[in-house]
């Protein structure tokens, strides 16, 4: 790799959503792949692993959740930052969190997303 942008893999069913953060992310130097749905998700991570993930939760074909799970329990994969993504309540982040199996994500942003938040955990997250 010529540059050192990293590489942030969007997940989001709705093309708005992907759109917005896609721009922010590529008007921040950041490389930026995307992924309409969890099955979409899974199949590219694992032909190349991005450097931080954001994850909507509520998506057609497999859930942000379940790709959530799937991630965190595989060795080569469990290391990435997640972001979760979402237009739920505070009640859905304390469920996530609370779940044993998964640690919690390394993020949350709720929809809408406010860009210059959005932006310093990522920079934080990705030091």
């Amino acid at each position: 790799m010529a540059d050192d942008a990293r590489t942030i893999l969007v997940v989001d069913d709705d093309p708005d959503a992907r759109e917005f953060l896609t721009t922010v992310l590529q008007d921040n130097g950041f490389t930026t792949a995307t992924a309409n749905d969890g099955t979409e998700a899974i199949a590219m991570i694992e032909k190349s692993v991005p450097d931080l993930i954001t994850l909507d939760v509520s998506m057609p074909e497999k859930s942000g959740v379940a790709v959530y799970r799937k991630l965190k329990e595989d060795e080569q994969l469990k290391n990435v930052p997640v972001i979760i993504i979402t237009g739920v309540s505070d009640d859905f982040k304390g469920f996530i969190s609370s779940r044993r199996q998964v640690p919690p994500p390394e993020g949350y942003i709720s929809k809408p997303v406010d860009h210059e938040q959005f932006l310093a955990l990522i920079k934080s997250l990705l030091g």
